[in-house]
């Protein structure tokens, strides 16, 4: 995982804490189909991924903030963060868990989960957070 350096007593997060944090401000800000797949063993680039449909620029731009608000607090970084000014698809890259914000038209299009839809789903409604 990509932190900063954290302030004293700051709780560090690993993938699946910020993948489960992401879904979770994902779904209080309305984004649909909220899926969290542990990728683990699967996927040499990341252990988690989180793929959420946004409907709006707007909505996506304040998904991405939020989430990257919260990892913050917790003194983890993006390592990369892609696609944000157009926002169609935004990409929150924290190396352990990668976020994709996706409008409907390119989630069909890029169809991620026919690539990973078989790795097990993280259930993040009533999982731990910190």
């Amino acid at each position: 995982m990509f932190v900063g350096k954290g302030l004293p007593g700051t709780i560090m997060l690993n993938g699946r804490e910020i993948a489960i944090l992401a879904a979770r401000l994902a779904e209080g800000k309305k984004a649909e189909n909220i899926v969290v797949y542990d990728v683990r063993g699967a996927m040499d680039l990341t252990d988690y991924l989180v793929i959420a449909t946004v409907h709006s620029r707007h909505q996506a731009r304040a998904v991405a903030d939020a989430v990257r608000r919260e990892t913050a607090r917790h003194g983890c970084r993006p390592l990369g963060v892609e696609g944000y000014p157009d926002s169609q698809w935004i990409l929150l890259d924290y190396v352990d868990a990668i976020v994709h914000l996706f409008s409907p038209d390119l989630r069909a299009y890029y169809s991620l989960e026919t690539m990973w839809g078989d790795a097990p789903k993280v259930d993040f409604s009533g999982a731990e957070t910190v």
